[in-house]
C-alpha cells in the first residue's frame, strides 16, 4: 500500500533521493547519471559492431583497460578522447547540446 511518503512516479523519486533541480545533489547526480549514460552507449555501439574493448582500444590508439573504465564510469574522459572513440573507433559522430 503506497503512502503519502512514497513517491508516485519517477521524477518525485529523484527529486526525493538527489533534491530539487538546481541543488547540489541533484547536480552531482546528473552529472554522474550522464556519465553513465555515455557509457552504456559506447559499449551498446561496440557490441552492436561485435568489437570487443580490445579491438575498439586498437582503433583507438588506447588500452582495453581504459575502453572497460569508459564503459563502467565516463566520468574522466576528455572530450577529445570520446570524440576519438566514437569518430575513430565506431565510425560515428558525436552531438552535443547546451541546455542554459
Amino acid at each position: 500500500m503506497k503512502t503519502s511518503e512514497n513517491p508516485k512516479n519517477w521524477k518525485e523519486h529523484i527529486n526525493k533521493k538527489y533534491g530539487e533541480k538546481g541543488t547540489e545533489s541533484r547536480e552531482k547526480f546528473e552529472e554522474e547519471f550522464d556519465s553513465f549514460r555515455i557509457g552504456v552507449l559506447i559499449q551498446e555501439a561496440r557490441k552492436r559492431q561485435k568489437l570487443t574493448q580490445l579491438q575498439l582500444a586498437n582503433k583507438v590508439g588506447t588500452t582495453k583497460n581504459y575502453i572497460s573504465r569508459v564503459e563502467n564510469d565516463a566520468s574522466d574522459i576528455r572530450l577529445s578522447t570520446l570524440m576519438r572513440i566514437i569518430r575513430e573507433g565506431l565510425g560515428g559522430s558525436l552531438k552535443l547540446s547546451v541546455d542554459i
